[in-house]
């Protein structure tokens, strides 16, 4: 193999190679004579297709299937080679007129030395799952099916109000026309803070007018910074009514058999799931924000770095599309508003890599089973769940990938210097 290799920039590298042209002959032959043997063609008997036939047919999928194989077995022997450590996906173009050149451009892993974990300073979070947290979501279980009752006294919180409004700013009426009919729960904070303050103690049919002081980024522009007459009127107060925890109500999250018992040791095992990954975030986020700190003098590979913010902006975009707003077309720089966010990601994963690469981190299939189920069982079917993924490899190459972060950031945390702090399951599940 002829290959060549230069740097064009503190971690950018560019190599120039040739494939060799008769071991892609030799590979295309033997695929092709394999394939004229079992090949079932109108008009030839199996095994009797003339070769020329088989060219025809099957020359330039087997052609391009060699081309790509042998390509990038090429390129992995030549930075095998060169002890090279690639960060991202390399470029690969054909080089100039030949058919068998081509010239590859890719990044290469900071030298970042020695990584003494020793050195770092983690808080390493705990909590636990109480009785009294099975019993705060049994509350919230009952409150998500709770119906409503309308009352004739004023409005309190906790109530659900019916109400129609329209504003009085200086000379301008919103609604031009008419009035604008909604809904909110006094306490829950959809609306704005005066405006909810304000229903307070109204019952059905009766009406006020508040004046309210907008904030200047309001997103109604002619409410903005101003200070507004708000006319509400209650057209209906509801209390709730919560359903009793009967074998009804258990039985409808699942619970075949209905026993108490049973329902609460569901929502523990829940809550303990979700209290596990809590506290992996948290771990994560220690670790990733100390390694930061200790390696943020070095200098990473700018496309890299480029790449991982175009990838979070699509994320932005999708979510946004996914909560039914339109983000519409977004300016061509606008990844440029997470290169420091996409920057720390970067430092972060190269580091964990190069920890996992010094000290020989396998991963462990038991965990990644463990993992897998955990993700299973908050689906209905389970096994299905499983054997989606495990059909799936870019579904399972992206679990492994977790899994491995995962067993690095506590392999980093059980030998950094590290504290624990106690947190209730409330204060540990919130970001």
């Amino acid at each position: 193999m002829q290959a060549s290799i230069e740097s064009t920039g503190n971690l950018e590298r560019r190599l120039t190679f040739t494939l060799p042209e008769e071991r892609l002959e030799s590979h295309i032959g033997g695929r092709l004579s394999e394939i004229a043997r079992t090949a079932r063609i109108k008009g030839f008997r199996p095994g009797k297709v003339p070769a020329k036939v088989i060219e025809q047919r099957f020359g330039p999928q087997v052609r391009a299937e060699a081309m790509d194989g042998l390509l990038r077995e090429t390129f992995e022997s030549a930075i095998r080679e060169h002890s090279l450590r690639l960060a991202g996906n390399p470029r690969i173009d054909k080089a100039g007129e030949g058919e068998f050149d081509f010239v590859a451009t890719f990044e290469v892993v900071p030298e970042f030395g020695e990584i003494d974990v020793a050195k770092l300073n983690v808080i390493r979070h705990t909590a636990e799952v109480t009785d009294a947290d099975i019993d705060q979501m049994i509350e919230n279980l009952r409150l998500q099916r709770r119906t409503w009752q309308p009352v004739e006294r004023g409005a309190k919180e906790g109530d659900l109000v019916a109400l129609e409004t329209w504003s009085q700013a200086g000379d301008e009426r919103l609604p031009a026309e008419g009035v604008e009919r909604g809904s909110s729960i006094l306490g829950s904070g959809v609306m704005f803070d005066q405006i909810e303050k304000g229903l307070e103690g109204l019952a059905k049919g009766e009406e006020k007018t508040l004046t309210v002081d907008f904030p200047a980024d309001w997103r109604v522009p002619q409410l903005a910074g101003k200070s507004v007459q708000v006319h509400v009127k209650a057209v209906e107060v509801s209390e709730p009514v919560l359903p009793e925890v009967n074998k009804e109500f258990i039985k409808s999250f699942g619970v075949k058999n209905g026993e108490a018992e049973q329902f609460r040791a569901d929502i523990r095992s829940n809550l303990e799931r979700e209290l596990k990954g809590a506290l992996m975030n948290r771990l994560r986020r220690e670790v990733g924000e100390q390694l930061i700190a200790a390696y943020a003098h070095v200098e990473l590979p700018p496309r890299l770095v480029e790449n991982e913010a175009r990838g979070m902006l699509l994320q932005q975009v999708e979510q946004m599309r996914r909560a039914g707003r339109d983000p519409g077309q977004p300016p061509a720089d606008a990844h440029q508003g997470f290169m420091d966010a996409a920057s720390k990601r970067v430092l972060v994963g190269l580091l964990v890599g190069e920890v996992a690469r010094t000290h020989q981190l396998r991963l462990d299939p038991k965990r990644v089973n463990e993992t897998l189920r955990l993700i299973a069982s908050t689906y209905e079917e389970p096994e299905q769940v499983i054997e989606m993924y495990r059909n799936d490899p870019q579904l399972m190459g992206s679990l492994q990938n977790r899994v491995m972060e995962e067993q690095v950031i506590d392999w980093i945390a059980e030998r950094a210097q590290h504290t624990e702090q106690g947190l209730s399951f409330q204060e540990a599940i919130r970001n």
